[in-house]
Formats: C-alpha cells, sequence, structure tokens
C-alpha cells in the first residue's frame, strides 16, 4: 500500500508516528510523514518519505505567552492561543495537505481533522491513530479535560469524551480549512468506505483496554523506534558512572517561563533530597546556568539510552516520554503542565510505579524534594517500575499495528 501519515505537534506527537512509518515500510509498503518542518531531519534518518509542513512547533512553543499560558496550565487559552496559529496556517496546510496525500491508498492520523477533509476530498480513506485515548468510555473522564476534574460516574464520564471530542473538532481552522478546499461546511456521511479501525498506540499494560469500547478500537502497544547506535555527549557517562545512579528531571518540549528559577528551583530540591541528577535541558532550556558536581546539564538525547541507567524519572508526562520511562522499568514522578499529561501521571500513581504527579503550576522546591525521597525511598515503586518495564519490552506494538492497518488495506481492497 502506498500511506500517507499525518503527525503534527511536538515530539511526543511525532515521534511515534515515526516509528509506525518506519515499521510500515520494513513491511514492504510505501510511507510518506507529513510533519512539521523542524522535524524533517528526524523523519529522513530513520529513512522516511516526507513533507514539511509549514510552521515550526519549536518556535511557537519558545513564545512568552505560551509559555506563560503553559506554566499556568490553562488549556482554554492554549487552545485559543494554538488555534490563532493553526487559522493563520490553514491555507498552507491545505494546500500542502493535499500534496502530501497525492497517490495514497490509505492516511493515517493522531488528532486533528486535516488528514480527514484531505481525504474527503481526494476520496482516500483514514485511519485514526491516536496516541490519546479519546473514544468514549464508562471508565473514565476525557483526557483532556481539564487538571483536578473530579470522578463523575460512568454516565458523566462519556459524556465528557464527546464534548472533548466536539470541542477538539472546532477549535484551530476545520472549517476554514474545508472553505479552502471546496468542501461543504459539515463532513459528509458517506458510507463509500468500510468503517476504519481506530488503532492507539498505547500499551495495555498501562491503560487497559476499556470493555464498552467498540471491538474496531484497540490497543496496539506502544510504537517505538528501533534502537540504533548513538554516543552520549562528552562526560555524561563519566558521570552516570561515578556514583550513584542519577535521577532525570526533565520536561521535554514544555516552554519553561523561567528556565533559570525552574533550574534554581530543581537544584534546591535536588539538594534536600541529596541526589544527584541528569538535568534535560528540552526545549524549555532547563540547567541553563552553572551548576553543582552532582548535577549534569544534557541537550535533548534518546531516552532509551539515558531511562535505563537512572535510579528514576522525572517529567511533564506527555506520553511519548511516560511510554519511555515505563518502558526502560524505572519509578516515574510526572509534573504535569496540561493537556492530557494529568492523566499520565495519575496513570503511574494507580499502576504502582511512582507518587502522586506534581502539577506545574504549584511545583516547588519543598514538593518536589519530598517526591524525591519518596521515589529513592519506596521499593514498591522500583519493583512495580520494573514489572511494567518487561511487560512493556515484550510488546511489539509496531508490528501489531502494522498488521491491524493492512488487515484495512485488505478489506479495502487496498491491500
Amino acid at each position: 500500500m502506498k500511506l500517507t501519515i499525518f503527525a503534527l505537534g511536538s515530539q511526543g506527537d511525532v515521534q511515534p508516528y515515526l516509528a509506525l512509518g518506519a515499521g510500515l515500510q520494513r513491511a514492504g509498503h510505501t510511507v510518506r510523514v507529513a510533519l512539521p518542518e523542524n522535524f524533517q531531519a528526524q523523519a529522513t534518518a530513520v529513512g522516511l518519505d516526507t513533507l514539511p509542513m509549514h510552521g515550526n512547533v519549536q518556535a511557537l512553543m519558545d513564545q512568552p505567552e505560551l509559555r506563560a499560558l503553559l506554566a499556568r496550565g490553562d488549556m482554554l487559552a492554549i487552545n485559543r492561543y494554538t488555534s490563532a496559529a493553526a487559522r493563520a496556517a490553514a491555507p498552507l496546510w491545505a494546500e500542502q495537505g493535499l500534496q502530501a496525500a497525492q497517490g495514497a491508498d490509505l492516511l493515517v492520523t493522531g488528532l486533528g481533522t486535516l488528514a480527514h477533509s484531505v481525504g474527503e476530498k481526494l476520496g482516500v480513506p483514514v485511519l485514526e491513530a491516536p496516541v490519546v485515548p479519546l473514544t468514549p468510555t464508562r471508565d473514565f473522564p476525557a483526557v483532556l479535560l481539564p487538571p483536578g476534574t473530579p470522578w463523575l460516574g460512568p454516565w458523566a464520564n462519556r459524556l465528557t469524551h464527546r464534548l472533548v471530542r466536539q470541542m477538539m473538532t472546532r477549535q484551530g481552522s476545520p472549517a476554514l480549512t474545508r472553505r479552502i478546499l471546496g468542501l461543504p461546511r459539515t463532513p459528509r456521511r458517506s458510507g463509500h468506505f468500510l468503517a476504519a479501525p481506530t488503532l492507539y498506540g498505547i500499551s495495555p499494560s498501562v491503560l487497559p483496554r476499556p470493555s464498552d469500547w467498540p471491538q474496531r478500537v484497540q490497543l496496539t502497544g506502544y510504537w517505538f523506534l528501533p534502537e540504533g547506535a548513538w554516543a552520549p555527549p562528552p562526560g555524561l557517562e563519566a558521570f552516570v558512572q561515578a556514583g550513584p545512579p542519577p535521577v532525570s528531571i526533565g520536561f521535554g518540549s514544555m516552554g519553561l517561563r523561567d528556565p533559570h528559577q525552574t533550574t534554581q528551583l530543581v537544584l534546591e530540591a535536588l539538594d534536600c533530597s541529596q541526589q544527584r541528577a541528569v538535568l534535560l535541558s528540552g526545549w524549555g532550556g532547563l540547567g541553563d546556568q552553572t551548576l553543582p558536581d552532582h548535577v549534569f546539564a544534557a541537550p535533548p538525547l534518546p531516552h532509551s539510552w539515558l531511562f535505563p541507567r537512572v535510579a528514576a524519572a522525572v517529567h511533564h508526562g506527555g506520553a511519548g516520554t511516560t511510554a519511555a520511562s515505563l518502558r526502560a522499568g524505572v519509578p516515574t514522578l510526572v509534573a504535569p503542565f496540561f493537556g492530557d499529561q494529568p492523566f499520565w501521571g495519575q496513570r503511574v500513581q494507580a499502576l504502582g510505579a511512582g507518587p502522586a504527579p506534581l502539577p506545574q503550576r504549584t511545583l516547588s522546591a519543598a514538593g518536589l524534594a519530598a517526591a524525591l525521597r519518596e521515589l529513592a525511598g519506596n521499593p514498591g515503586f522500583t519493583a512495580r517500575a520494573a514489572q511494567l518495564g518487561q511487560q512493556i519490552r515484550h510488546e511489539d506494538g509496531v508490528g501489531e499495528a502494522t498488521r491491524q492497518i493492512e488487515a484495512y488495506g485488505t478489506e479495502l481492497g487496498r491491500g
């Protein structure tokens, strides 16, 4: 088959689709990935054909106004800000989306409506493959609700999923994109294609599949890139081996309102808990100052290399980073900003692989120090994390997703 994967967003939104695309390509399919222009080099490095989409997500996340919104965890304001950026980019995205999908037998997409509009325009079926659970269920509320939303009960839980799905469909530029593509305002409900499966790149060891999901909604396991040769930056391996295993601390693609202040908070917490640490600079600039000898500042690097070498991982709770720390079998502390991050922090706690999440908007040196001491002093976290890691490493998420995509292609007569 010829497939186009739409992978739009930050690092954690893109990397799983590079893994899925590489797996589909190894299985003999022709794959193109439409992705933000700042990730083109990563996709090319794993041998994928790319179509770079207008915009640099890292530059957007670095805007002071968005950094402030992220620090507050204000989901509605974040949506308004990013939706305005999406509307500005809509004309180019519509044109580039059409170009990316030309000749495809099937479109595969995570979050967003662009692929659906393009697929409708070209008459190409679309398969949803998110890494965040969006299908309505009675088991838990919608994962994109504001942090701290109370348990609402089975009926209300299911309703929140529909409300959030409507919000996601309306945000950004779907109406504008459809107008640009010459489509009617409301998507056509056509029986031309068989109902596509929904495939989640999530481990069933981390999120048990809800029993009220339709049969064609499946958890395949996480989508990881194969581990390749990689050389750590000078001094990192020596630092890791020079004493007790350090803690990894980093907040990924999240922009920090004040990197210097956040670094000072982390250093104070490390002093109080008497632990060594590797600080991952990420997109927020953590570790932007002179550091003591027991702390090492590292640039962005493969989690698959670092996490198995540390005592615990502290991060923002992005779906991809959570998958990586649990796969490594290390105790995990999530300090969420917004979106699905609080949900993954709650899952880590419920699974017994780490303590309760510490929201970024209330993060303090004393609170982080207490959590670090709890991570180090609770052998139950270590044992449970190791057990989970073993289960996840035995899963073949990319292989399972590939098989299900191939089966759908056969149903369509396009396999």
